[in-house]
């Protein structure tokens, strides 16, 4: 039913946990399932340094958070505002189709926390 890559995520989650230094955060929730993902992100110099995450929910909305983690360190902001839920599904190998959603739960997180990031600029200005 799950890739061997949802399954290696699920087993060996990357970068799960709260990220205490973070520069930004970001919340999404899937109001039909109830999943809650919450993503942390150090960024300097317009490139993400580190990222981390924790969910509340099924398992492949945490193999798609440890998933997103892992594209996101060393991006530039711009390359990680360009991800789509299909990236996070095709690095993952594939979701079944009722569980496409996961992937869209950790780009709308993502979007969250890039958003604090556009707000924090506009306040330098």
């Amino acid at each position: 039913m799950y890739s061997a890559k949802v399954l290696d995520h699920l087993e060996h989650p990357r970068n799960a946990g709260e990220l205490p230094d973070a520069t930004h955060r970001g919340t999404a929730t899937n109001p039909v399932c109830g999943d809650l993902l919450h993503l942390h992100l150090i960024v300097a110099e317009d490139k993400i340094s580190a990222a981390s995450f924790t969910v509340q929910g099924c398992p492949p909305s945490i193999a798609a958070g440890s998933a997103l983690t892992e594209l996101l360190i060393g991006l530039p902001v711009e390359t990680a505002r360009q991800l789509s839920p299909s990236d996070v599904t095709r690095a993952l190998d594939s979701l079944p189709r009722n569980k496409e959603h996961c992937s869209v739960l950790a780009i709308d997180a993502l979007r969250s926390a890039l958003a604090t990031l556009a707000e924090s600029s506009s306040d330098m200005v």
